[in-house]
């Protein structure tokens, strides 16, 4: 399976635990190793908004596709 294909289904499994917290989040762009999403939801305006991308969804996505992938808050327009 190609890089951005594991990387969007990890993703969409880690979307499962934001919905439960009113939460949700998009894929804006994959490039490479980095991994652009926009978060929805109560995550939108979450204070602990950059520890769930960077403790949460980052660290998963290094551990299950590989370790160079950087995760990066798209801001919505």
């Amino acid at each position: 399976m190609e890089k951005e294909a594991q990387i969007r289904e990890v993703l969409e499994e880690l979307r499962g635990a934001l919905q439960a917290d009113g939460g949700d989040l998009s894929v804006v762009s994959i490039e490479g190793n980095l991994v652009k999403v926009e978060l929805q939801g109560a995550c939108g305006s979450c204070p602990h908004a950059m520890v769930t991308l960077k403790d949460g969804v980052e660290r998963i996505l290094r551990e299950r596709v590989s370790p160079d992938i950087e995760v990066e808050r798209a801001e919505s327009s």
